[in-house]
């Protein structure tokens, strides 16, 4: 005869059926386990329902709170996305007037407007927060630095910020430009070198290198102006920089009593 394997499914692995006495008042043998005691015991089930009815009833107000809280934030959340989406929408059609203007170099009526769409001073001001906003910040600092409005310039161009590198860094050496005018001239060379190294390149860094170190000459920090001369000299020897950077480093050595 041939053996059947011991298994989980062979009869004597099998659990046995447990006994139920024809009296139900007489408690069941055998080491039967409820897993959910409250759905066996209707009372106790009873009990928690009017427990939590009671907690909902004592705390209701503080519940409605809640919720409308929520309710208030989605919808606000919502109507603010509505609103910032419109706002954008109108910034950018002055935005594209203005800059037409800007390329037509009519100055006023881009700083301005034009009596029908707003101007780069009013699109910072009025759009702060949306991207035409931001960027229009960028020209109107640039449009007060060509009308010598120098704090101005600083101004909007101190609230534009960018994610191109070459624009951000150029916003930096315009702000240098503005402090130079108002004789900050340490001001001015810190934002030069911070333009100069705000991804620095070939083609842009050594200009910015060449104007800290004048700025640098008219704060009289010699040193100073020695070593954005010499970064010149080291880092970018094919800019077109070089040779004046090799002429101006000899007179700031020599000012410098070197």
């Amino acid at each position: 005869m041939s053996k059947i394997p011991y298994t989980r499914n062979s009869p004597q692995n099998r659990p046995q059926p447990t006994q139920v006495p024809a009296d139900p008042n007489q408690p069941i043998e055998g080491d039967l386990v409820t897993e959910h005691p409250l759905l066996e015991d209707p009372d106790a089930l009873a009990a928690r329902l009017a427990d939590t009815e009671d907690f909902l009833r004592r705390k209701k107000g503080i519940l409605l709170g809640l919720l409308t809280v929520l309710v208030v934030a989605v919808v606000g959340a919502f109507g603010y996305y509505t609103w910032r989406s419109s706002q954008d929408e109108k910034a950018q059609a002055a935005m594209f007037q203005a800059v037409d203007y800007w390329e037509a170099d009519s100055l006023k009526k881009a700083m301005k407007g034009d009596g029908q769409y707003d101007g780069l001073e009013a699109i910072a001001s009025e759009y702060s927060g949306t991207k035409a906003g931001n960027l229009a910040n960028f020209y109107a600092g640039v449009g007060a630095l060509k009308q010598g409005q120098y704090q101005a310039a600083i101004d909007y161009l101190e609230d534009f910020s960018s994610d191109d590198l070459l624009v951000q860094a150029r916003a930096y050496a315009l702000l240098g430009d503005a402090n130079l005018e108002l004789n900050k001239y340490k001001e001015a060379a810190d934002l030069y070198n911070k333009a100069a190294n705000y991804n620095a390149n070939e083609y842009f860094s050594p200009g910015y290198l060449l104007k800290e170190a004048t700025a640098r000459e008219l704060a009289k920090d010699y040193e100073g102006a020695i070593k954005a001369y010499d970064k010149i000299l080291n880092d970018y020897q094919n800019a077109q920089e070089v040779n004046e950077a090799k002429q101006f480093k000899a007179r700031a050595e020599g000012l410098a009593g070197k």
